[in-house]
């Protein structure tokens, strides 16, 4: 019997651990010490306020998924939406409904905050995700385009394009 909860601050190290395999997972090379990750983990669900969330799916006393999400405004008509950043299963428990069952507590966590939608994006190479989304009766939005900024370059760009306008 599978269990599925917020996360607790409790929670740190199984979710460090889960964590290092969904970076595998995604092709991740380098790692990070475990405590490094743990002090990321809480520094972001566990801060006041949260900057994220976390539903954690338990088989018995060993974790086995997670969906993190956060909230987006405005959504239509001014209202709010939940954005479900990730949803990962451990390899070895996939096709046993978990996934599933952490969707069931994000689209009820969805209805409980009063948000007119949820969203989500998936790699276009992870074939096995869209072919879940589309068993659960969901389906992929083409109109829009996902954009992406990152490392410390990308994150400076506007602020290397003030100096250069002094």
């Amino acid at each position: 019997m599978f269990t599925v909860r917020p996360a607790e601050p409790g929670d740190l190290t199984a979710m460090a651990e889960l964590f290092r395999e969904m970076d595998e997972f995604y092709g991740e090379t380098a790692t990070e010490p475990a405590n490094a990750k743990i002090d990321q983990i809480n520094s972001v669900l566990f801060a006041d306020p949260p900057l994220a969330y976390a539903i954690l799916a338990w088989d018995g006393s060993n974790l086995v998924g997670m969906a993190a999400y956060s909230f987006l405004w405005p959504a239509a008509l001014t209202t709010k939406s939940l954005y479900l950043k990730e949803l990962y299963v451990s390899k070895s428990y996939r096709r046993r409904s978990i996934g599933k069952l952490l969707m069931e507590h994000i689209f009820k966590v969805a209805i409980d905050t009063d948000c007119s939608r949820v969203e989500w994006t998936t790699d276009r190479e992870n074939t096995e995700a869209q072919r879940f989304y589309e068993q659960l009766g969901l389906s992929a939005v083409s109109s829009k385009v996902f954009y992406r900024s990152e490392g410390p370059d990308a994150l400076n760009l506007f602020s290397a394009a003030q100096n250069d306008k002094r």
